[in-house]
């Protein structure tokens, strides 16, 4: 698989890792859209929301509580910050890997 998310994953890519348990990595956006640009992602390749099966609940809630989670843990929860699951190239999906995007500051640049 060619899916440079996987990669990361695999430990054959580099990235700023934040986070990691058995189903969750999170890492820092190389091309940041904000102060803070943080990417929650699930270890199994799933391409896009429009994938998900029932099954994925459990691992789709838990993508929401690390984001909430790093979100403590980097300060801005209490200042607030924005959650964004890109679906698609016309929804602005640039990876074709299912990844939440955290993103907080005053200088946020997403559509």
């Amino acid at each position: 698989m060619d899916c440079i998310f996987c990669k990361i994953i695999k430990k054959k890519e580099p990235a700023d890792i934040v986070y990691e348990d058995k189903k969750v990595i999170v890492f820092k956006s190389k091309f940041p859209k904000a102060d803070l640009h943080i990417l929650i992602i699930p270890k199994r390749h799933i391409q896009s929301i429009n994938y998900l099966k029932e099954k994925d609940k459990d691992l789709v809630g838990q993508l929401f509580m690390v984001a909430q989670k790093i979100a403590k843990e980097k300060k801005v929860a209490k200042k607030g910050y924005k959650l964004i699951f890109n679906v698609g190239k016309e929804g602005g999906q640039l990876i074709n890997h299912l990844h939440l995007h955290l993103l907080s500051g005053k200088r946020i640049y997403f559509p």
